[in-house]
């Protein structure tokens, strides 16, 4: 069994190698291979092309893309209240110079 396993492995890497379009199989197929269930691979395979056909980015990428723009967003609002909170502590001090 395990010598099937392997020679399917080996066989899927020579026949997609370099080719973008098949490598979307990869993953199904690897699912397939490992378990053995074809619904949860097939299901696995039309998720990937609904996020594709949808965002035109495969279904890494576009998680990655979102983890990133989160990153972003965070450090920017961290940033900002950063900014905010030495401009009120600026603002009090020239208050009190001049109140005094």
């Amino acid at each position: 069994m395990k010598n099937n396993k392997n020679l399917f492995f080996i066989t899927v890497l020579i026949l997609l190698n370099g080719c973008a379009q098949s490598t979307a199989f990869l993953g199904p197929a690897l699912t397939v291979a490992t378990t053995g269930n074809v619904y949860q691979a097939g299901f696995q395979y039309g998720t990937n092309e609904a996020i594709k056909k949808e965002t035109g980015k495969d279904a890494l990428n576009y998680v990655g893309d979102l983890v990133e723009t989160n990153k972003k967003e965070k450090k920017f609002n961290k940033d900002f209240i950063i900014l905010v909170e030495n401009r009120i502590k600026k603002t009090r001090i020239e208050l009190f110079k001049t109140k005094n």
